[in-house]
């Protein structure tokens, strides 16, 4: 009788996964210069290691896709975005709040329309896409039709997404303004229609501490008490001006992250982005708590918002990701990003290496996120969300990389020169979702 044919798929390229942050331990990578990745029939890694080691252990039906010297990395996780800003990135503005005014309320009026939003939804999942992001923190409008397109574009696609309908009940035009109870109603609803259905997961998004209310901070006090395993995202700190405007309207709290604290939105799988111009105690508050900085350096440039402080964070151990920030931010590349932090790192004064900006946007994103068990890493059990990144995507980088010696050398490299062109492929649950 004829054998079945194999279901397995196997991937032959340089491999590379993290078991640690490169930060702490000099043997964080797990890099198999000729590796095979090998994934199963429900889309997860079934093994990873050397070819020599592994190839006989494959079913002799199991196709093997030979990559050459492309690098297959866990698929990018970016932490922090704004999927109804895509059409206005890279909008001119004097700071973070004439821009919010000028371009962004504006731009996210539209998004109750659910043509609309569906249509920036498939673009926005596709940019990701070409993009190697295969799992992104996204905030969508305050209108509940935002958040069902892109969850539905994303559960097509079988895609890990988190996300969430922006709260904002003051401090906005009209057309953009919710109440606390209109807020508390519309985010359960979302929640209980999408959160754990298939790979999508819910994040309770009041869009920062001025456009809130403090009957709506209390409602996302007790969504957040009926939901522990959901995420939460907002801003805090981004802008001196937005960080003294706080201060006028929570006079009563000792910075503008205590807030949040106050309102019980500091806890594991909470996201804030930016954490720019933060001090002593509300660093710690974050090691403390688990709570995560999304680290965005091209929107922080882009607005002149401020220099994030690399060295304070990593003393007072708080948990930082890579976000990309569109429409703030001004590329949805992760390796653009990365490009940009290691500059804005250099600024003040702190190194940081390839090494350790590929893994906070894989692994140590996935570990912030308390989504380790998931994705971010090539581990056996892991959903096969992967990226192959070609280090020949352009003559210069072809040429630049032919002449690196060492893993940091190229990762270096793929992170100064790189952008979409520089990946071949991206692939979700084992599927290719995006072919250059």
């Amino acid at each position: 009788m004829a054998k079945p044919p194999s279901t397995e798929a196997a991937y032959r390229a340089r491999l590379l996964s993290f078991r640690a942050d490169p930060a702490d331990d000099e043997r964080a990578a797990l890099y198999f210069e000729d590796g095979l990745l090998v994934v199963d029939a429900q889309g997860k890694v079934a093994a990873f290691g050397e070819h020599a080691q592994l190839r006989p252990t494959l079913d002799e039906a199991t196709p093997v896709h030979e990559m050459g010297d492309k690098l297959i990395v866990p698929g990018f996780i970016d932490s922090h975005l704004h999927y109804p800003q895509t059409e206005m990135i890279a909008s001119p503005a004097s700071g973070l709040l004439p821009w919010l005014e000028n371009w962004t309320f504006p731009a996210e009026g539209r998004f109750g329309n659910e043509a609309h939003a569906a249509d920036v939804a498939r673009f926005f999942v596709d940019q990701l896409l070409a993009n190697g992001t295969t799992t992104a923190l996204v905030y969508c409008s305050v209108h509940r039709e935002s958040a069902d397109a892109l969850f539905a574009e994303a559960d097509a696609r079988n895609l890990r997404m988190v996300a969430g309908k922006v709260l904002m009940d003051r401090h906005c035009p009209p057309y953009l303004r919710d109440t606390a109870e209109s807020g508390y109603r519309d985010s359960t609803a979302l929640i209980e229609r999408w959160h754990g259905h298939g790979r999508q997961m819910y994040a309770l998004t009041p869009r920062f501490a001025p456009t809130s209310t403090e009957a709506q901070l209390e409602a996302c006090r007790t969504i957040a008490r009926e939901h522990p395993d959901i995420f939460i995202q907002s801003h805090v700190a981004e802008n001196q001006d937005e960080v003294k405007w706080a201060a006028e309207l929570f006079p009563n709290r000792r910075s503008y992250l205590d807030v949040y604290e106050h309102y019980e939105l500091l806890r594991p799988r909470a996201v804030y982005g930016h954490c720019i111009h933060l001090d002593h105690e509300d660093r710690r508050r974050m090691a403390a708590t688990r709570a995560i900085a999304a680290h965005c350096p091209t929107s922080n440039l882009f607005l002149g918002s401020g220099l994030f402080d690399f060295d304070a964070a990593a003393a007072a151990r708080m948990p930082v990701t890579l976000a990309t920030d569109v429409g703030g931010g001004t590329s949805f590349s992760m390796l653009q990003t990365m490009n940009e932090g290691h500059k804005v790192a250099r600024m003040g004064g702190h190194h940081l290496s390839a090494m350790r900006m590929f893994y906070l946007a894989t692994t140590g994103a996935a570990r912030a996120l308390d989504l380790d068990a998931f994705i971010g890493t090539l581990a056996p059990g892991s959903e096969a969300d992967f990226i192959v990144l070609d280090p020949a995507a352009t003559p210069l980088m072809a040429r630049r990389s032919a002449q690196a010696e060492a893993l940091e050398d190229l990762l270096f490299a793929l992170a100064m020169l790189g952008d979409d062109r520089t990946v071949a492929a991206s692939y979700s649950m084992g599927h290719c979702v995006h072919r250059r």
